[in-house]
């Protein structure tokens, strides 16, 4: 069941972290699952030790795994731009 909520959950962050990016249009739902949980990982990881807490893979869905999921998947999109086409947006 934990899987399944992180992959809802990754999705959702991923959606929303592309559409304050503005590459909402460029990619997919899974691009956007893929993004998401891979943002939120690198975030729970790097982040989440920082600031105290538990990472969104512990299970735990609170505003701020959330947040900080949003902000490593935003960050993961910007290094993604900046890779692809020099500048990021």
């Amino acid at each position: 069941m934990g899987l399944i909520i992180l992959l809802i959950v990754g999705g959702l962050i991923g959606w929303v972290a592309s559409m304050i990016m503005r590459t909402d249009g460029q990619q997919g739902v899974v691009l956007n699952v893929v993004v998401g949980i891979v943002g939120a990982l690198i975030a729970g990881f790097v982040v989440t030790p920082l600031i105290g807490g538990a990472p969104i893979t512990s299970g735990v869905i609170n505003i701020q795994t959330i947040l900080v999921s949003l902000l490593g998947a935003i960050v993961l999109l910007a290094i993604i731009n900046l890779v692809r086409r020099g500048s990021v947006r």
